[in-house]
């Protein structure tokens, strides 16, 4: 199941989601150039220094250091990407749910957001999976935390999706709490059926996606209680 769009209109220009989006792909072009002027050794001196490495960010914490470059790897890396289709299909995310999670905090408060959703869904990855010293780069992270809040606000707002039933699909509306649903519960699977698999070579990092989920849900939940932030819930026609 692929979210296409969603008939949720905004009320504003998403601002910050454009800008996100920019400096996603702007960084990507950043690590393109890397690769064609120095070679893979220098991308992945780049991915090291920028991503979030787990084992150097428990030695880090170990030794009582907050504020190194392996612990801001947790937010930098949240810019950087593998590859093509790792960064438009994040980014095809992010359009498609992050303008209403903007309209709805505000741009200020939905960039906090975004970026405490990414270092909270890397600590999650750091968390299973500490003494790794594979780094972890992507948005998917911060976008998990933009899905759990765009799940706990507009659960009955419609998601025109690809939708595969063997070797067909179809081009359905459905739910946001059934898309958004189904995704959460596929990276529960994959995150359950990895644990204790070697991944020396890289891989998903399904528990950052959870844990991104989990924190914007939780943020959702407690703005929705305090009746915090601009907009209105969405009612389904």
């Amino acid at each position: 199941m692929i979210p296409l769009r969603d008939a949720n209109p905004t009320r504003r220009t998403p601002l910050v989601t454009l800008s996100l989006i920019l400096l996603c792909s702007a960084a990507f072009a950043w690590e393109l150039g890397v690769a064609a002027t120095g070679g893979d050794i220098a991308l992945e001196r780049l991915i090291v220094q920028y991503g979030t490495v787990p084992a150097n960010v428990v030695a880090d914490f170990s030794a009582g250091a907050y504020l190194t470059p392996a612990t801001l790897g947790l937010l930098t890396g949240v810019f950087l990407h593998g590859g093509w289709l790792h960064l438009l299909g994040n980014m095809l995310f992010l359009w498609i749910f992050g303008n209403n999670i903007e309209d709805r905090l505000g741009r200020l408060p939905y960039l906090a957001f975004y970026l405490a959703g990414g270092i909270a869904a890397s600590l999650a990855q750091v968390a299973i999976d500490p003494s790794s010293s594979v780094p972890l780069i992507g948005a998917s992270g911060a976008i998990a935390a933009v899905l759990g809040a765009y799940f706990v606000f507009y659960p009955g707002a419609r998601i025109t999706s690809l939708v595969f039933l063997g070797f067909f699909y179809q081009v359905l509306n459905v739910p946001a709490i059934v898309v958004l649903g189904y995704w959460f519960v596929l990276q529960l699977i994959d995150g359950v059926a990895g644990l204790g698999v070697d991944n020396a070579q890289g891989g998903v990092a399904f528990f950052a996606h959870i844990g991104g989920f989990v924190a914007g849900m939780a943020v959702a939940l407690v703005a929705r209680a305090l009746r915090r932030g601009p907009g209105r819930e969405f009612r389904a026609a």
